[in-house]
């Protein structure tokens, strides 16, 4: 039986090893990568550090300074607000309208889901976000249709402040396609009988969608919901490079992230962008641990509940 027991004990030992042998690398990688320079900028937000002289002390006078003494701080909060809660909506609106779409039995549905998939494939990159701003300049190809097509002579829309964020919304609920598949496979997952079921009961289709797609898509619509605001309140590149990195006009593009690189690599405040940094972090775990708390509620894990 000793003998039988150490045999067992040196697999278990020999299979412990392997494991975190291959464990090694990401532990590495999260340890270097990511926890110290996490540390590390936890650090820095309680110091004043421009990345050449050597970190000062300060306490907490960087987040006092942020809620107390800095208006573009708290502009930069109120336009990544409304840009969180108007284009998450709409993306996740308009991604299971095409979804359901998508789910019909039509020829052609799996090259037309390809199609929809691009702009999210393309949609972060720089050449989009460049071509977005031609497409909305005050000569660019939108205004000419509008006046060519149908007479309207309108503003410049990245020039003007009051339509400016509306541009880059479009260019987010544009890159639908993630959220889409993710409810495409939701779909799929419904059992047909409860349709059949509501259409001999007399069910309209739009009852139908209300009544049994909503409901049973309830934790897809959960998982896209906290993964898309997640995304929305990190978003950047595409007001870096349709404002010209500086947010405008007047700020109205002036995104959290895009002033936290404005503070930390503009003006060397990497104190300051640091503290900037921890506060979204809380902003984020805050909305995100309230959706969770929503969703006891307004989810349904097909339990009976």
């Amino acid at each position: 039986m000793n003998g039988i027991r150490i045999k067992k004990r040196s697999g278990f030992s020999s299979d412990a090893a392997v494991a975190y042998g291959f464990l090694v690398p990401w532990l590495l990688g999260f340890f270097i990568l990511t926890l110290y320079p996490m540390m590390q900028s936890l650090y820095f937000s309680f110091t004043n550090y421009n990345m050449i002289n050597t970190p000062k002390l300060i306490g907490i006078e960087n987040y006092k300074t942020m809620f107390a003494g800095d208006d573009r701080y708290l502009n930069s909060l109120l336009v990544t607000f409304r840009f969180v809660f108007i284009s998450v909506p709409l993306k996740l609106a308009f991604a299971l309208l095409v979804a359901v779409l998508m789910n019909q039995k039509l020829r052609g549905v799996p090259v037309y889901r390809t199609i929809y998939y691009i702009p999210t494939l393309l949609g972060g990159s720089v050449a989009i976000a460049v071509l977005w701003r031609r497409l909305f300049s005050g000569d660019g190809v939108i205004n000419t249709i509008l006046l060519n097509a149908l007479g309207i002579q309108a503003p410049a829309w990245i020039a003007n402040p009051r339509h400016a964020l509306s541009t880059l919304i479009i260019l987010s609920v544009w890159q639908f396609g993630s959220p889409m598949i993710i409810f495409l496979a939701g779909l799929k997952q419904i059992p047909g009988e409860y349709y059949e079921a509501a259409s001999v009961d007399g069910a309209s289709k739009l009852r139908q969608f209300f009544s049994i797609t909503i409901p049973s898509l309830s934790p897809i619509i959960f998982f896209n919901l906290i993964m898309q605001m997640i995304s929305a309140f990190q978003s950047f590149t595409q007001a870096f490079i349709i404002s010209g990195g500086q947010g405008g006009p007047l700020d109205s593009t002036m995104f959290y992230t895009l002033y936290l690189y404005i503070k930390g690599f503009t003006y060397y405040e990497m104190g300051y962008a640091s503290a900037m940094a921890w506060v979204l972090l809380v902003i984020i775990a805050v909305f995100t641990s309230a959706a969770f708390k929503l969703s006891d509620t307004l989810v349904s894990y097909g339990s009976g509940d």
